[in-house]
């Protein structure tokens, strides 16, 4: 224990702080700063508020694949933002295994590419579910991905891509295009090995399949638009962009959406050895007659009935009824 000092002692030390006499030198002295080494090959060129903002970003991009993937896929998607950080490409590389499925975008009209990492096992289970599957990965993820499986993953990334247009027009007004697909790492070279680039990992449920997928994003190809990745600038864009009449709005959106409508004239049950058998000049009795209406559909829901006909030079057919959702 230190030294007690008595009172007349303190009474004195207090005078001569308050005349001057004794300077700082009582008042122990603090830590020195500490200063922190700055990495020159790791420059932080992303801050917390372009991630925050990149989040957001992808928080919307995520809502609107879980929109449009089951429409593909016919099963139940649940697409979550999980995280964001800051590396160097050659980091990203690096932790790609192989096979891998990298969708290379072109980000016009901003000067460079993006990338898009899909996790093998989403691909497996997207592949089994479109080719009439479970939506199964298969156990053994090591083997290359054949040329249609290729064909198949890219139409997917096309979608992945057409989505990327609406979360970022609050930033700016891109048309996205998928320049290629990539199954080898070593072949996704798009930008210098320690330029610095965005991750945002998206969580990806399909039925019971779970999986990542990471955009990667160069801080080369979001350069010009560095300054417009803060909340303040995307709340204030997204503000404007509302309309007073929203409503109207939106039902003038909904009414371009093409949707598939058919007709069918009726059906039949015939064995395969006749099915075999049939040649041209055949006829297949339907279980329709022909002055009955037939049903039109509207993707999977019946809606109209009809009756078929020709307009011009096409087939057509003439709407009889209306049938109400209540019916």
């Amino acid at each position: 224990m230190g030294e007690v000092l008595s009172q007349s002692e303190i009474d004195k030390l207090l005078e001569q702080m308050s005349s001057g006499e004794i300077g700082d030198e009582l008042v122990p002295e603090s830590d020195e700063k500490k200063v922190k080494n700055y990495d020159f090959k790791r420059p932080t060129k992303f801050s917390k508020e372009h991630l925050r903002t990149l989040e957001f970003i992808f928080e919307h991009y995520s809502r609107l694949i879980s929109t449009n993937l089951p429409v593909y896929l016919r099963k139940n998607v649940q697409v979550a933002v999980a995280s964001s950080e800051t590396n160097t490409f050659n980091e990203f590389t690096n932790a790609l295994s192989s096979p891998v499925i990298l969708g290379i975008i072109d980000f016009a009209p901003l000067n460079g590419s993006i990338i898009i990492d899909l996790s093998t096992n989403l691909g497996y289970a997207m592949l089994d579910r479109m080719l009439g599957g479970n939506g199964i990965p298969i156990e053994s993820r090591s083997r290359e991905f054949s040329e249609i499986e290729q064909t198949i993953i890219q139409k997917i990334l096309v979608t992945f891509t057409q989505l990327l247009r609406e979360p970022w027009k609050n930033v700016i007004d891109i048309s996205p295009v998928l320049s290629r697909l990539e199954t080898n790492p070593q072949f996704a070279q798009v930008i210098a090995p320690g330029d610095m680039v965005a991750i945002v990992t998206l969580n990806i449920k399909i039925g019971d399949v779970e999986g990542l997928m990471n955009i990667c994003l160069p801080f080369f190809t979001l350069e010009d638009v560095m300054d417009k990745l803060n909340t303040k600038f995307w709340y204030s864009t997204m503000q404007e962009n509302h309309d007073e009449n929203y409503e109207a709005y939106v039902e003038s959106m909904i009414r371009k959406v093409n949707i598939p409508v058919r007709a069918v004239l009726g059906k039949s049950t015939i064995t395969v050895n006749d099915f075999m058998n049939l040649q041209v000049g055949d006829y297949i009795r339907l279980n329709t007659g022909v002055d009955e209406d037939m049903n039109v559909y509207v993707g999977n829901i019946k809606k109209f009935t009809a009756l078929p006909g020709t307009e011009k030079d096409s087939y057509a057919v003439r709407i009889t009824s209306v049938i109400r959702e209540e019916e």
